[in-house]
C-alpha cells in the first residue's frame, strides 16, 4: 500500500481527500492542531479501507512536528504523496493591506508558505526515490486581486511560485499546485462572516479532480478542480 501525508485533515477538503485515499487502499498520516477533532477524524477514516491511519497532533510550522509526520510516513512504507493542505485565512473579517497587522501577516506566511517548504524539504529524499508527488493546495486568490484578500492571496501566490520552482528543481518528483475552487468550508465561512455560503460546493465534490490528477500522473504544474472535472465530463 502507498502512504500519504495530508496536513490539515481533521475537516474540509483535507478530510475528504483522506477518505478517498483510504478507500483506494492508501496508508495515511494526518495532522491538525485540534487534537479532539483529529482523533475523531482518524477513527472515521480508519474504517474506510484496509490501510493504516496515523494521526499526529501539532502545528505544521513546528519543524519537530514535521519530522514526526515524515518519520511516521516512512515507517508505514511506500511513502509517495505529500499534500500540503493546512493553511490559515488570517484575520476575519479580512483587513485591507493598508491596515494589516504585521504580526498576523507573518503568521499567515509562516503557515501557508514556510511550513509547506519545511515539510517538503524533509519529505523530498523519500519522494525522489519513490517517484512520488507533492501537492500544494492553492486558491484563485493567488492569481486574482480580490479586495481584502491581500494576506491570504499573497501567501498563496508565494506558495505557487515555490511550487513552480520546486517543479523545475525536482524532475523526479511530480509537483502540483492544485486549486479546488470555492468550497463550503469553515475557512470560507470565516472569509465571509455572517453570509450564507450554502451555494458553494461541498469539499467532497472537488476531491475527484485531485484523485484524477494523481492517477493520471500528469506533468508538474498548476491545475484547477473546475478544469479537471470539466475534462472528465467532456471525455
Amino acid at each position: 500500500m502507498n502512504t500519504a501525508i495530508i496536513t490539515g485533515a481533521s475537516r474540509g477538503f483535507g478530510y475528504e481527500l483522506a477518505g478517498s485515499l483510504a478507500r483506494l487502499r492508501w496508508n495515511l498520516v494526518i495532522d491538525a492542531r485540534d487534537g479532539t477533532a483529529l482523533k475523531t477524524a482518524a477513527a472515521e477514516l480508519d474504517g474506510l479501507g484496509p490501510g493504516q491511519v496515523v494521526f499526529v497532533v501539532g502545528d505544521v510550522i513546528d519543524r519537530l512536528h514535521a519530522s514526526h509526520l515524515v518519520d511516521s510516513a516512512v515507517g508505514l512504507g511506500d511513502f509517495r504523496l505529500l499534500v500540503n493542505n493546512a493553511s490559515i485565512l488570517g484575520p476575519s473579517p479580512q483587513p485591507n493591506l493598508g491596515e494589516y497587522s504585521m504580526d498576523a501577516l507573518e503568521e499567515v506566511f509562516r503557515v501557508n508558505v514556510l511550513a509547506p517548504v519545511s515539510l517538503t524539504q524533509l519529505a523530498l529524499p523519500y519522494l525522489r526515490s519513490s517517484g512520488g508527488s507533492v501537492v500544494n493546495i492553492t486558491s484563485d486568490a493567488a492569481v486574482e486581486p480580490y479586495e481584502g484578500w491581500g494576506g491570504y492571496g499573497s501567501s498563496k501566490a508565494a506558495l505557487e511560485q515555490v511550487s513552480n520552482i520546486l517543479a523545475a528543481e525536482e524532475p523526479d518528483v511530480a509537483v502540483y499546485w492544485f486549486d479546488p475552487g470555492d468550497m463550503r468550508t469553515r475557512m470560507h465561512q470565516e472569509a465571509f462572516p455572517g453570509e450564507d455560503i450554502s451555494d458553494r460546493p461541498l469539499p467532497g465534490t472537488r476531491v475527484p479532480a485531485l484523485i484524477d490528477l494523481l492517477e493520471r500522473g500528469l506533468p508538474s504544474g498548476r491545475y484547477t478542480a473546475e478544469a479537471l472535472l470539466s475534462e472528465k465530463v467532456g471525455a
